[in-house]
């Protein structure tokens, strides 16, 4: 791939982005494949050795803050008439109303999601304290002359301390998959508005 290839296609995958940001990144990256040529490196191999456009166009999508790509798409591109006005705030009860219900229905479900995976680690919680609890149990009915009621206490102390320890890599595994679910939300949100932009 040559040079002007590389930045043409980096352009179409960047479109949507603000302008300002889109010039910035290309003439950055003209600069560095430009640099490689003066340092001794063919074209194809200056531009194969930055990456590949998808990879370099996702990184530059995830920098880019979200609130930065909202506040470019809601701007308006042109003065609004005064008609235009008068709809959007005779149907503000209705637009306005509809798009708070959809936004909270959509956080809820997420904080669900989040509830629930909490919920998880409060369960490990109690059972890795009913562990140090049977143990403690044991030693206390030990001593106190009931061996049978000590080792019942035992046992369910390492019972508790076993489905402890399943539990633990199940809340971790549940929590990472959260994470990187919150990430694609983002990345999403983010190709939406871009794709939008683009398409004007």
């Amino acid at each position: 791939m040559t040079k002007i290839e590389f930045l043409m296609s980096l352009h179409d995958k960047l479109a949507g982005l603000p302008q300002k940001d889109v010039e910035e990144h290309l003439s950055f990256y003209s600069e560095m494949i430009e640099d490689r040529i003066e340092e001794g490196s063919a074209e194809e191999e200056a531009v194969s050795a930055i990456g590949s456009v998808e990879e370099i166009a996702e990184q530059i999508m995830a920098e880019i803050p979200l609130t930065k790509l909202v506040k470019e798409k809601i701007r308006p591109k042109r003065r609004l008439s005064i008609w235009e006005i008068i709809l959007l705030v005779l149907g503000s009860p209705v637009w306005f109303s509809m798009l708070i219900a959809a936004f909270a229905v959509l956080v809820s479900l997420y904080v669900v999601l989040w509830s629930v995976i909490i919920a998880l680690w409060a369960v490990f919680i109690s059972l890795a304290v009913c562990s140090g609890g049977g143990v403690v149990s044991c030693i206390v009915f030990a001593l106190g002359g009931n061996v049978t009621s000590g080792a019942a206490m035992l046992a369910g102390g390492f019972v508790c301390a076993g489905l402890a320890i399943f539990l633990y890599y199940g809340c971790v595994a549940a929590t990472k998959g959260m994470g990187q679910f919150t990430k694609a939300i983002l990345r999403g949100i983010k190709r939406c508005f871009v794709k939008r932009e683009g398409a004007q």
